[in-house]
Parts: structure tokens; sequence; C-alpha cells
């Protein structure tokens, strides 16, 4: 059994104007290995945070389920943490704090002596030296999010999930802090599942990408095996002679799917897809 499964998973939300339920995602299935860096990219509707929230257990599939390590998930759990786009810090709490607050909870029976240590082993893995008792208002934007990374990684969760981290962080602060999640990454070997837009953030993270037809009643189009040899980094990306083989063809798969409705033939395409998701190698 896979270590962390997606089951057969639906979601139904009401309809904005009450004319019945609208299925945003329908019949969802992926396997995930331990250790294992998987990212979903599709285009705006198709539920991508949506399902990053039923695995998180902050909401509730319509139909299926969510098996993590053997055991069906029920709600939320510190065995999940997610790190949104939003930062999510303590506004009167220290860098520190918000991280120590995290750690204290996943081990209560821990001293004070061993919490210290341990906030300040991933304060050192995300560069914040120096910044420990600064609260969230004196801090930039990658900053706060070196927080939120720390924060997650430093319970140890079964599951780390990260919804568009960086989507509110400039470009160049972006890529370094990038190359700092593939570091705590290879240091802890995280099972990741990843919401992204960004085509080359996600070659470069994962070792699956998982593409979703257009929204409503969404499904896995594709999952893409990313062979890139690791450890990686933006440099060597894209020097690996598979890099734009992959990179043109998620691109070509999201060019298509944002124009279905111009032609009878895409619009085939976006009528719902039976048995197994396609697997693509390169």
């Amino acid at each position: 059994m896979a270590y962390l499964m997606i089951d057969h998973v639906s979601k139904v939300f009401p309809s904005h104007d009450g004319g019945g339920n609208v299925c945003i995602f329908h019949d969802v299935t992926l396997k995930i290995d331990q250790g294992e860096f998987v990212t979903v990219i599709g285009h705006s509707g198709c539920g991508k945070s949506t399902l990053l929230n039923i695995i998180a257990g902050l909401e509730t599939p319509s139909e299926g389920g969510i098996i993590l390590n053997g055991r069906e998930t029920s709600g939320p759990g510190l065995d999940r943490m997610v790190v949104f786009q939003s930062f999510a810090l303590m506004p009167w709490m220290t860098v520190f704090d918000n991280i120590a607050i995290a750690v204290r909870s996943a081990y209560p029976n821990w001293t004070k002596a061993q919490v210290t240590a341990h906030v300040n082993k991933y304060i050192q893995l995300v560069g914040l030296q120096g910044a420990e008792r600064r609260r969230p208002a004196a801090l930039s934007g990658g900053m706060k999010q070196r927080v939120g990374l720390a924060r997650a990684f430093s319970i140890e969760p079964k599951v780390l999930l990260l919804d568009e981290p960086f989507a509110q962080i400039d470009a160049l602060t972006r890529g370094t802090i990038q190359e700092e999640l593939i570091q705590m990454w290879n240091t802890t070997r995280n099972t990741v599942f990843m919401v992204t837009h960004d085509v080359d953030e996600a070659i470069l993270l994962s070792d699956r990408i998982m593409l979703m037809t257009n929204g409503p009643s969404s499904q896995i189009a594709e999952i893409v095996d990313v062979n890139i040899p690791r450890p990686r980094s933006r440099v060597t990306v894209i020097e690996d002679p598979t890099y734009y083989k992959i990179r043109n063809h998620i691109i070509h798969f999201l060019v298509r799917h944002s124009k279905q409705e111009e032609t009878d033939m895409e619009h085939e395409s976006q009528k719902p897809v039976h048995g197994e998701p396609l697997q693509v190698s390169f």
C-alpha cells in the first residue's frame, strides 16, 4: 500500500446561484510513496487547493477518502503540516516562538533545552540566524515564508503540504527559497504534496507532476515523471537534456486546456477521463 493514498476523492459544493451542486473534481486517485515530492498543476478552478485542504483535513471529501500510512485520516492533525501562501504567522510572536509553538505541540514531553535546540536547528536551515527575536511585522515576505517552512519541517510531519508557498514572494527571493527548500527536503526527505502554477518550480522540486483537467468535474489527466537526477539546483536542472522536453510538454498541456472550448475537438478533451491517468516519462 502507498504511504499516502488519495482514494477516489470527489468534492461537491453548492452553487452560488442556488441552482444545485457543482462538482469541483471527480474520482481523483493517486498513490504517493514515502519521501516522494509530488506537485499538482492545473488552471484556476480545477480544485488544486481544495484537494490539498482535504489531505490536510481542513475540508471533507464528498466521496472517497485519504489514507495515510495505512489509516484513513479524519480532520487536521500534526501528521500533516500546511504551508500557506499567506504565511499564517502569529503576529505577536517572535520568529523563534512561531516555530517553538509547533514544536511544543508535536513534542509535549520535551524539555525547554530540547525545544530550543530543535528550533534553532531549523532556524539555521532556513538562514534566519540573527532574526530569532524579530516579529513578523519586521520581516520581509521571503523571511516570513522561511519561518513558515521552518515551522512546518520542525515538527517532522508525515506529510508536508505546500499551497503555492512562494506566490507572494518576488522572483529573486523565490529562487533562493526554492533552493533552501531543496536543501531542507534533502535533509528530512519528508513526503511532500505541493500546489503551484509555476512550471519551472514544479520541475525543479518534484519527482512527479500531476496535471489536472479544467473544472468543473476536474480529474487527473496526466502524471509526468521528472527523472532529472538529484541533487538539483536551478542551474543544473536547465542543463539536463530532458528539462525542456518536460517543460514544453506541460506548457502545451496548459495552453491546450486553456482553449478547450474553441473547437469541437478541444471540447471533447474536456469530457471526464476514464481509467488510469496517462503516465508520461522522458
